[in-house]
């Protein structure tokens, strides 16, 4: 099926974000693996380094719990929590740990922990959430369930709802709020709009093939892995965001659902005309709007 990236950019739409729908391309990142995580490097480097030195917040690297994390700590300080990240990247690198979470430190006043788990294929499922539950842990040690919130962007929003699912399973206190950002939460079934905004390379792909490298022999309809069917009552306030241009803006919206079904104070921003996590790759308005709404959520979860 072809895809609509080309169709023309809407006049709803920032000048900004304009030009840059009209400039994206429709194919993937590099099919070569460490082509690709050393692209994403670069790009993390580069336009990270331009976030912090706009929003001044130092960023440091440190491990937690014996899991590498990037620690973001803002201009100033509202507020004693702490915010823990699990960055985008289809499991398979790193799109994320800085330009997801600069904006978040700034605009929230909060510290920021970015969880850099261990990556597929070398390290399938569940070695990143049992990296996150090790982060998580630690930190809940230090500041309780009320001083902690969590949040992850595409594969990151998976993860998260992957750990809040094995956390309550085992008896862990939740943290106060769920960022669930542009991700999927049943990783057995595609969503409609993976039909039309995918690029092209991915557009067969079929639903057992997608994230084969994440998933490897797992069950993917085991609430493990899809927390869609898992009992989703009791989890904390959720704040979902896509786009109306994103291929997973159906898998966002179904998980909210499924959330309300639960009776969970969930809530959905879509976010008009922006491609997959456009607030952690392009510069627009919109995407500054995106970091203000989550940390707007935040602060009064």
């Amino acid at each position: 099926m072809k895809q609509n990236i080309n169709i023309p950019a809407p006049p709803t739409v920032s000048p900004e974000a304009r030009r840059a729908l009209e400039s994206l391309p429709d194919v993937g990142g590099p099919e070569d693996l460490a082509e690709h995580r050393a692209l994403c490097d670069r790009v993390q480097r580069e336009l990270g380094a331009i976030q912090l030195a706009r929003h001044g917040v130092r960023m440091r690297e440190q491990d937690v719990a014996g899991v590498p994390a990037r620690i973001y700590a803002p201009a100033t300080t509202r507020g004693d929590g702490v915010l823990l990240n699990l960055h985008g990247g289809g499991f398979v690198v790193d799109a994320g740990s800085i330009t997801e979470n600069v904006p978040m430190a700034a605009y929230t006043g909060m510290t920021v922990v970015a969880a850099r788990y261990r990556l597929a294929p070398e390290h399938p499922f569940p070695a990143a959430v049992d990296d996150a539950e090790s982060v998580y842990r630690a930190l809940l040690a230090e500041h309780g369930p009320d001083g902690l919130a969590l949040y992850g962007t595409s594969a990151g929003a998976c993860l998260c709802a992957q750990l809040v699912i094995r956390l309550r399973e085992r008896g862990v206190p939740l943290p106060r709020a769920l960022g669930f950002f542009t991700g999927t939460a049943d990783l057995s079934r595609r969503g409609d709009s993976e039909s039309f905004f995918r690029p092209a390379g991915e557009q067969q792909l079929p639903s057992a093939g997608q994230f084969s490298e994440y998933v490897a022999a797992s069950d993917r309809s085991s609430p493990q892995v899809s927390p869609i069917f898992a009992d989703l009552r009791g989890l904390p306030p959720t704040l979902c965001i896509a786009g109306t241009r994103d291929f997973m803006l159906s898998q966002t919206a179904l998980f909210h659902q499924a959330l309300l079904a639960a009776d969970v104070d969930a809530r959905l921003l879509v976010c008009e005309a922006m491609p997959h996590a456009h607030w952690i790759f392009l510069d627009l308005p919109e995407s500054d709007q995106a970091f203000r709404a989550m940390a707007s959520f935040f602060a009064q979860a």
